[in-house]
């Protein structure tokens, strides 16, 4: 009887317990986690730091959101003004509601000039999004396309200036030919006067191309940092030997005034090229008895890293102030005539920009009309 009893109660506890375990949910402790949710404040926060503008518009085209770079570009408080107000292009409203009627992406490329010119490629979305949704009309994304832009116009002007370098010469020679072929033929005078021309156009032609050629190599070569240690005391020796007879046919003192030794992280050649570029410029444009000064010192503050100064200092004919920022521009010339006479290509201060660049230098120009140029490199030091 006493089994029956106690076997009848073991099973009224099993009953009990399954029944308890069959309506007690599992507690699940960790957060319950929406992975939609989650996705979404991850897109935002991208939209938020993108460098690009970004702008959320209701159907009246107020402004409901507006992402970080949009807000340092246009301005803070732009919450429920009209896009209208902030970029002001007709076009860009007209391709708005374009794009709202036939519920397609469409674009516009856009101008601003204020504070600064840039130009943008506006992609306009419509329709309503979950991201955001307090819009329902229409996402705007902004982008620069300022930079490629000029780098196309310097492309398409430096291809120009290319060809009306090259043409110009050989027209010379051309018409040389065919005076030395035609009238000039029993003329050994003006053979000999004609020949002297083709001379020098081919030259002139010479050393344009072995420009072209350096200063393709160097921007291909931009963003390799040399890190050689180069003696400058040996680059200007070689200078004043190489440049010794030009220097006695005008008269011209060379005084080289540099630290013993004067060392920098660099690449020999294309260092000795900036320097026998700015030497021969300070003899171009420089007055028969004029004096140039190359001096080097330590410097602290231009550069992250150590750095030393070479200051190239001329008595020439100066350069207009304004013509200053210019004048590192492929083909851009101050004087034009006089360039050509003295056989400048218009790309030795552009060989010198890159090169400094390249060896994460600097330079400064300084000059006045009549008072002569005044050029400082800063080049990392050992």
């Amino acid at each position: 009887m006493d089994f029956i009893i106690y076997f009848l109660l073991i099973i009224i506890i099993v009953l009990f317990y399954l029944l308890i375990k069959k309506n007690i949910k599992p507690i699940n402790t960790a957060p319950t986690i929406n992975k939609t949710n989650k996705d979404d404040l991850g897109k935002r926060v991208i939209i938020e730091e993108l460098e690009d503008q970004f702008f959320a518009l209701d159907k009246y085209n107020l402004i409901k959101y507006l992402n970080k770079s949009a807000k340092q570009r246009f301005g803070e408080n732009l919450i429920d003004k009209n896009i209208s107000s902030v970029i002001r292009d007709t076009k860009l409203l007209e391709t708005i509601d374009e794009a709202i009627k036939d519920q397609v992406t469409k674009y516009v490329n856009v101008e601003i000039n204020l504070p600064s010119y840039q130009l943008y490629k506006i992609y306009i979305i419509p329709g309503p999004t979950h991201l955001f949704p307090e819009t329902d009309s229409v996402v705007l994304f902004l982008k620069d396309f300022t930079e490629i832009t000029k780098a196309q116009k310097l492309k398409t002007d430096f291809v120009a200036n290319v060809s009306h370098e090259l043409r110009t010469p050989l027209v010379s020679i051309k018409g040389s030919l065919e005076t030395i072929l035609g009238p000039a033929s029993d003329d050994k005078v003006a053979q000999k006067k004609f020949m002297k021309i083709m001379s020098d156009q081919v030259f002139r032609m010479e050393n344009l191309i072995n420009d072209l050629l350096i200063l393709s190599r160097i921007e291909l070569e931009e963003h390799i940092k040399p890190n050689k240690i180069v003696n400058l005391n040996d680059i200007f020796t070689n200078i004043k030997s190489n440049f010794e007879l030009i220097l006695k046919k005008k008269k011209i003192n060379l005084h080289i005034e540099l630290m013993e030794p004067t060392l920098v992280f660099g690449d020999y050649d294309k260092l000795l090229t900036v320097f026998s570029n700015l030497i021969d410029n300070a003899i171009k444009y420089s007055n028969d008895g004029k004096n140039i000064y190359v001096k080097s010192q330590n410097s602290e503050g231009k550069l992250i890293e150590k750095n030393m100064l070479i200051n190239i200092k001329d008595e020439g004919i100066g350069i207009p102030q304004d013509l200053i920022p210019r004048i590192t521009e492929r083909f851009f010339r101050v004087d034009t005539e006089k360039s050509k006479k003295v056989g400048g290509t218009g790309l030795g201060l552009a060989i010198m920009k890159h090169i400094i660049a390249q060896h994460r230098g600097d330079y400064e120009i300084l000059s006045k009309i009549n008072d002569g140029t005044e050029i400082k490199i800063y080049l990392p030091t050992k």
